[in-house]
């Protein structure tokens, strides 16, 4: 017997839906059979055909001129303006459970945060102006927990620190983070502490020894390596083994390599590359002890610039969101996609997973949308 892969392109289907009409023999009155709920009210694209668009544009990529164009070749005239406002109804209509991922994720005692800019066309102008996307995960599997992770995405139109303060006005716990000085509001009010990331403080390492070859970069890659080393052995563990240990492998190591820094400093010039890593890694070791002590957190917040590598793919096809409401629906779309990701849900599939439909189910039990039916969970 031989197989052969095939390709069978897909199929655009018309429904047409037929309401029976009655009249009364004996009045003028008639009654009719009334029109089934669609996700568009009047509009005539189906359910999976939105989630098409929006999975193509989201998940794969695919600026809508270009859907538009693919649409053509199979004889559909839908134009680019005709999928953003499909995009934008759609999305209007996904927000209850976008929000409902939000407040799952902020009911952890452990967040990642992290954002990056993409631009926005001004009004008015013809330019763009730079706006962001602000990622807030949540992932307790790495110490053996059961509760499904999740991405949550905002959308601003500036940088400003007043943002993640609205975003996390509601939310007490740890957060792992870069240092963004438009955090440090949110830690003096003492509902956030801090975790700073190893990765951010090595990065800055492997930038000067690939310039330099520096002998001193290079060492303190290693010993940060032996700090990965220990994570590697602790991951999936429960949080007190996690803990100790870090305590005994990774205390002495992590002590190691900031007596090491400091003795580095000493001996080299002050306005060199290698001391500017040396004095930003030094700034944020007191800020990164924390994850020793504690086994629900991590050494870096690599799960929230992994939450932001779909963002930067999409710029780099769709260049611009068209305005703040298309940058709103970008980070509704972006929020279902990947958590449905990280739960390892095809983002095309209409089912989530038990585990994350409990736990929404147990923050709110009924969600409405923004016309006033109730959001479906399945």
């Amino acid at each position: 017997m031989t197989e052969e892969l095939e390709y069978v392109p897909c199929r655009f289907i018309v429904n047409r839906i037929v309401r029976p009409r009655m009249a009364c023999s004996g009045c003028d009155c008639f009654t009719q059979a009334p029109l089934p709920s669609r996700p568009i009210e009047r509009g005539r694209p189906g359910p999976g055909l939105l989630a098409h668009v929006l999975v193509n544009k989201y998940a794969d990529h695919l600026p809508l001129y270009r859907q538009s164009q693919i649409f053509d070749r199979d004889g559909l005239d839908i134009d680019r303006s005709t999928l953003a406002d499909w995009v934008g109804k759609s999305t209007a209509l996904l927000a209850p459970l976008a929000d409902a991922i939000g407040r799952h994720v902020l009911a952890g005692q452990a967040i990642f945060a992290d954002d990056t800019p993409v631009a926005m066309l001004a009004p008015g102008t013809g330019k763009t102006q730079t706006a962001r996307l602000w990622a807030y995960g949540r992932d307790e599997r790495p110490w053996g927990s059961a509760i499904p992770p999740a991405s949550w995405y905002r959308f601003s139109s500036d940088r400003k620190g007043e943002h993640p303060k609205d975003h996390l006005s509601k939310y007490s716990g740890w957060m792992h983070a870069d240092g963004y000085a438009g955090f440090e509001d949110l830690y003096r009010s003492g509902n956030v502490r801090e975790v700073a990331c190893m990765a951010h403080v090595r990065r800055k390492f492997v930038d000067v020894h690939k310039a330099q070859g520096s002998a001193i970069a290079n060492a303190t890659i290693r010993r940060i390596a032996e700090l990965y080393a220990v994570e590697k052995v602790a991951r999936g563990l429960p949080p007190d083994k996690r803990t100790a240990i870090r305590q005994a492998e990774a205390k002495p190591a992590f002590d190691g390599l900031e007596a090491w820094l400091n003795a580095q400093l000493t001996d080299i010039s002050g306005k060199s590359p290698l001391a500017s890593a040396i004095r930003y890694a030094l700034t944020r070791m007191a800020r990164m002890r924390p994850y020793l002590d504690h086994g629900i957190l991590e050494i870096d917040n690599n799960t929230a610039e992994r939450a932001m590598r779909a963002v930067a793919l999409g710029r780099k096809n769709y260049l611009f969101v068209g305005s703040q409401t298309g940058g709103k629906s970008a980070a509704i779309a972006y929020t279902l996609i990947e958590t449905a990701k990280l739960n390892g849900v095809d983002a095309f599939s209409t089912k989530l997973p038990s585990n994350l439909l409990k736990a929404f189910h147990a923050m709110q039990p009924r969600l409405r949308s923004p016309t006033g039916s109730t959001a479906s969970w399945n």
